[in-house]
């Protein structure tokens, strides 16, 4: 009785164990069921969402197709069905399948210490367990394009899309009135300042470094960060700095500011185009980016008219003693923060990419702002009934970053660890345009972006250069010389410009409250003379001699006194610190800001037609087609021999150069995954910058001595990078996405 009574016992223990093994072997076959399933949801395409009757849509599940939540989810989450990676035993279990277990020790004897066979195929499983987990995000990757592709085609393209234009239109037109401001403000600021030649250049140049720091700075930022939130500070270094620099005084203050503002709107076209790329559909996406393009000449153009309006008032200034002066052209810089500032308040309006939070894991958040541009869509085109159908949309899964901060850490260490693990993701993201699958691609691209900005660059501030130049020559050709003249008892009180005295005796002659422009006297001789309030520029006297002469208030310091002696002669009250050139007429200020004006104007056709044109030739055309035409142009200015051929030289070659940069743009957007984005953007556009520095100090250094060199450098460099266009992939018509561009890279 009792040997049955333990054969029954251990059959029904047996029964037992069989019945739990039955439970997680199907426990695993649903898992596999469910996730085959969720792979065939996430592989189908999303089907259009069209007006009807039936309310009843989000249930019906795969029979619409798309990514809608279906029956075998619910059950799945009702049945709390497992994947292979994390499925568990019942509850007798000691240890789940797959939990951590601890280091093993020593005399496990099992061996796996450190150098023996198991070490080895640990490591090599922990290899093969990153690359099945990279594979598998590049696959989400893929998947989330399609899917998102088809997302943005139900919202359609309307009023978010147009307000979200002119809004990220505002930054970029910051971009474009920031280029200028500096050299507009240059000419006065270098007599408020005292500037040398050497300052003159350092300050010309600055805002290139700066820009050049701020787009590979926040480029990388913003693929951490988010688009937004990266513009937002970057715009807000911008308008901080540029409105130190309106009061600041000293040459060293102001350089730095308009250092760090420089820094700032740097970031701007990097985050701009990727953002803006972001919410159009490929159909719409080359055409689209083109139109953003035309703020930066907007911003050319405000930046053109506020100098005109503003910098030939002098009277629109205020000082207080000699130590604070506060002139018309640091006016000019306040208002040209305006645009920044603008751009500022209107972001804080706007959303986060979404496409940016769904790479990021960040699903409903994502989804959030993809109905939010459906529904405001259909509303403003008279449909607001119609529902944003989609209920789920593919995430890609995240790699494991996280850094264990104990709650014990003081609060400086966890930033510092902060700022580490972001430093590092950042550089881990820039080595990865550099990886196999970007290689070619980057330098490539590489290429092309300096020879295009080397030249443009280049050009665009030697023309400048070339009419100031011709404009030298032409008042050269009128100055009047004078020899052995002698001049006694008269009095000076009116304007003495553009002459040349030689051998002159002056007795008893008075200068009073006059102005000296372009004078010059050689072994003249002043006798008792009188000079009162003087005001000069471009005035020197070589080899002089002044006997018992005084000077009083005036700016003629010694430096203006070359080799000349001064016997029983005296200085009272000299002007203190430089004085704003007055004797510029405002003629001079008018040409300058409007051959400005008329350069940045002039590149409107070329932003027309590329963008009518961008999405029907496709980008690689409009790039090499653009770049060639640029190089021929280039060959014409040696008929550039006055001021007017000079100007339409300038608006020539920047109408027909334009189409290309916008081309440049676009295609730069298209070819990195949105991850790596902005980074790729902004340390090409940091690349950039670097080569207008470059190409500035080189074509600079040709002016007046010849023109050949200039143009076979220009012309060389568009050859160069227009052949160089030609080796890289079409995007015309490709899903943004985090496409691999091995292949296409193969297919060229």
């Amino acid at each position: 009785m009792e040997d049955g009574y333990q054969n029954r016992t251990a059959f029904i223990k047996g029964a037992k164990d069989i019945a739990k093994e039955v439970k997680r072997q199907a426990s695993k076959k649903v898992g596999r069921s469910v996730d085959r399933m969720t792979d065939e949801y996430s592989k189908r395409s999303y089907s259009r969402f069209e007006e009807d009757d039936d309310d009843d849509y989000p249930m019906k599940g795969s029979q619409d197709g798309g990514y809608y939540r279906s029956d075998s989810q619910a059950a799945n989450d009702d049945e709390g069905g497992h994947s292979d990676s994390t499925e568990g035993h019942d509850e007798d279990d000691e240890i789940y399948e797959g939990e951590y277990q601890g280091i093993p020790r020593a005399d496990s004897g099992k061996g796996d210490l450190a150098g023996g066979p198991g070490s080895i195929t640990a490591v090599a499983q922990q290899f093969k367990d990153v690359g099945a987990s990279e594979a598998a995000r590049r696959k989400d990757q893929e998947e989330l394009a399609q899917q998102y592709e088809t997302i943005l085609q139900e919202c359609g393209h309307g009023k978010f899309q147009w307000t979200l234009y002119f809004v990220l239109g505002l930054a970029l037109m910051a971009d474009g009135v920031e280029i200028f401001v500096v050299g507009f403000v240059l000419p006065s600021a270098e007599k408020d300042m005292c500037l040398s030649e050497p300052s003159k250049s350092m300050l010309g140049l600055i805002v290139y470094f700066g820009m050049m720091v701020g787009a590979f700075l926040w480029g990388a930022m913003a693929d951490r960060i988010g688009r937004r939130q990266s513009l937002i500070i970057s715009l807000s270094i911008n308008s901080i700095f540029s409105f130190f620099s309106s009061f600041v005084q000293g040459y060293g203050t102001f350089l730095f500011c308009r250092l760090l503002s420089g820094v700032g709107i740097g970031g701007s076209i990097p985050i701009v185009f990727s953002y803006y790329s972001e919410f159009l559909s490929q159909e719409k996406r080359g055409e689209h980016l083109s139109w953003l393009c035309m703020f930066w000449m907007i911003g050319g153009i405000y930046a053109s008219a506020m100098a005109w309006a503003i910098i030939p008032h002098y009277g629109w200034s205020f000082q207080m003693g000699s130590a604070y002066q506060f002139h018309s052209w640091r006016v000019f810089v306040l208002v040209c923060a305006f645009p920044s500032v603008a751009a500022i308040a209107a972001l804080n309006a706007m959303p986060e990419s979404p496409r940016f939070y769904l790479e990021n894991g960040k699903h409903d958040e994502g989804w959030m702002i993809l109905k939010q541009v459906h529904d405001t869509n259909m509303r403003a085109k008279g449909y607001p009934e119609r529902v944003f159908t989609v209920t789920t949309i593919k995430t890609v899964r995240q790699v494991d970053e996280l850094v264990d901060i104990g709650t014990d850490t003081p609060v400086w260490q966890r930033y510092r660890l902060k700022i580490m693990s972001l430093s590092q993701q950042i550089r881990n993201n820039i080595l990865a345009c550099f990886g196999p699958e970007y290689k070619r691609t980057t330098f490539m691209l590489m290429a092309v972006w300096f020879s295009m900005s080397f030249s443009y660059y280049g050009l665009t501030v030697w023309f400048p250069d070339m009419i100031k130049y011709i404009q030298k020559q032409e008042y050269e050709s009128r100055t009047k010389t004078f020899t052995k003249e002698r001049v006694e008892h008269v009095t000076f009180n009116f304007t003495l410009e553009n002459q040349v005295h030689r051998d002159g005796y002056y007795f008893n002659v008075k200068f009073l409250s006059l102005k000296m422009k372009s004078m010059v006297f050689e072994d003249s001789v002043f006798e008792e003379c009188y000079f009162e309030d003087v005001t000069s520029t471009h005035t020197f006297f070589r080899n002089c001699t002044f006997i018992v002469s005084l000077f009083y208030n005036t700016d003629l310091f010694k430096y203006r006194l070359i080799n000349s002696k001064l016997i029983n002669s005296t200085f009272l009250h000299n002007k203190e610190g430089c004085m704003l050139d007055f004797s510029d007429d405002f003629n001079n200020a008018y040409m300058i800001y409007f051959v400005n004006f008329l350069g940045t104007l002039a590149v409107l056709p070329g932003n027309i037609v590329s963008a009518l044109l961008m999405d029907k030739i496709g980008r690689l055309r409009m790039l090499a087609g653009s770049s060639i035409i640029s190089c021929v142009s280039c060959f014409f200015l040696i008929f550039g021999n006055s001021e007017s051929g000079m100007i339409a030289l300038l608006c020539l070659f920047g109408g027909i150069s334009i189409a290309s940069w916008n081309a440049l743009d676009v295609i730069t957007v298209e070819l990195y995954p949105s991850d790596k984005r902005t980074t790729a953007f902004g340390f090409l556009n940091a690349l950039c910058k670097l080569a207008a520095v470059l190409g500035i100090s080189i074509f600079q250094s040709f002016v007046g001595i010849t023109k050949a060199v200039p143009i076979l450098f220009a012309g060389g460099a568009l050859a160069a990078g227009s052949f160089l266009a030609t080796k890289l992939p079409e995007t015309r018509g490709q899903v943004l996405q985090e496409c691999n561009l091995r292949e296409l890279e193969e297919e060229t």
